[in-house]
């Protein structure tokens, strides 16, 4: 089908308004019809991500209808009951966790929500809290605003293994998106089908990452920023609860906005993305930065350091954590006699030379933390999950603690800081420990 076809079609069949508007819109517009146009959205490992708008290769409900109903068949195969959703800031994410809730309704599958946006790695939590077969995330992490994306998750918690996304392809393939009808979402909330969460599973959640504290982060001033992301409400929470008192916040990118006008490419592996961040710190003399992605599972760090703010890297971040945790559970008397600590295969391997140190086992996995996931699950099998201690990758997501399947920058944020106080406790500083 051409894409002038493609057009018509939609045209034809589309009954969305905004969809018809912004259908209406691009029809003397040939590069904009064929960037809607010139394919379809694929299902990948990684679910779905594309620009928001009208058009096959784009994010818009038809498109969330087909992919939810290909992962609804998927499920109905294997007799899988229950799914939990949840989404991030970004444009429309609250539209589309709608419309996932509406097309599992309608297949009859009972679907958690919760009430608000909230960090990815709390999906991977609510999941497992509910027990649930599926997990859908709607958000496009640290992407540019144009975007969204569509992460789905198996009852452990973690995204799909590979062989389990291509079965789901082979399912979202043959949907019509056009063709999936459902009736409003609080026609399922009234027949209890569609549930929101209680406040207590945030509550539990929070509770679960303190669990993994290994001291406190009293005596240490932070500049934080949530880059307009879901680590607005839960990051302060967090440090709060580990002794932070000074915190300061980048009022321009405090609250939610998809729009993200004060910084086009919200990655905290991106400098600019910290720029805000340094200059309020340099104001207020904080002690440390530290800046969460939109879906907050990756966090950027910026510590003080001979009167300036060094950004620290992912893989410099990720051996400090894993020297750490461990030193302070050898101190505490809780480290495992044989240590697990997991790395991709394209993360740094001084790794290697902080584990011999403390008898520590390296699993080295393919890039995706998915795969850090599988590792604790298989130890889980053994009943040996309390062996693991740290995973992470060098794109700034790390993960303490098995309570999740997902990188976590809420539990990062925290670690950080307990770092950050506890060689200013020392006289000594996160850089100054680098350097060593």
């Amino acid at each position: 089908m051409t894409v002038q076809q493609k057009y018509e079609l939609w045209l034809k069949r589309a009954t969305d308004t905004t969809i018809l508007s912004q259908l209406k819109a691009m029809e003397n517009d040939e590069t904009a019809k064929t960037n809607a146009f010139y394919k379809d959205l694929e299902f990948g490992t990684a679910g779905l991500r594309g620009e928001i708008g009208a058009g096959s290769n784009c994010l818009n409900i038809y498109t969330i209808r087909k992919a939810t109903q290909g992962v609804a068949d998927y499920m109905k195969n294997y007799g899988m009951k229950t799914a939990a959703v949840s989404c991030d800031c970004r444009i429309n994410s609250d539209l589309f966790l709608k419309t996932v809730a509406e097309v599992f309704s309608a297949n009859g599958i009972t679907v958690y929500m919760s009430k608000e946006l909230m960090p990815t790695p709390f999906l991977s939590y609510m999941t497992r809290y509910h027990k649930a077969d599926i997990g859908v995330m709607i958000t496009a992490s640290h992407n540019p605003a144009k975007y969204n994306g569509y992460k789905v998750y198996g009852a452990d918690g973690c995204q799909l293994t590979d062989s389990a996304s291509m079965e789901v392809t082979g399912y979202f393939a043959v949907v019509d998106g056009f063709d999936v009808c459902t009736e409003n979402l609080d026609t399922y909330i009234a027949k209890g089908i569609a549930k929101y969460i209680d406040d207590q599973v945030i509550e539990d959640y929070l509770t679960e990452v303190k669990k993994q504290s290994v001291g406190d982060a009293e005596g240490v001033s932070v500049t934080y920023t949530a880059l307009n992301g879901t680590g607005y409400k839960l990051v302060p929470k967090i440090l709060k609860r580990v002794g932070v008192t000074d915190i300061s916040y980048v009022d321009e990118q405090c609250y939610p906005d998809g729009r993200f006008l004060t910084c086009s490419y919200p990655n905290p592996e991106k400098a600019d993305a910290l720029k805000l961040g340094i200059e309020k710190a340099k104001s207020v003399k904080s002690d440390i930065v530290i800046g969460t992605d939109p879906d907050a599972d990756r966090i950027g760090t910026a510590v003080y350091h001979n009167g300036e703010y060094k950004l620290v890297s992912g893989n410099e971040m990720g051996v400090l954590l894993a020297d750490f945790i461990c030193k302070k559970k050898q101190e505490n008397g809780n480290l495992p006699a044989v240590p697990v600590l997991v790395k991709t295969i394209v993360t740094t391997n001084l790794l290697n030379k902080i584990a011999s140190e403390y008898n520590a086992e390296v699993y080295n996995v393919l890039t995706g933390f998915k795969y850090i996931g599988d590792v604790i699950a298989k130890l889980e099998k053994k009943q040996e999950e309390s062996r693991y201690v740290l995973g992470f990758e060098e794109s700034y997501g790390y993960l303490s603690g098995t309570y999740v399947r997902d990188k976590d920058a809420i539990i990062g944020s925290m670690l950080i800081c307990e770092m950050a106080a506890y060689y200013r406790s020392i006289g000594s500083s996160i850089k100054q420990r680098l350097e060593e």
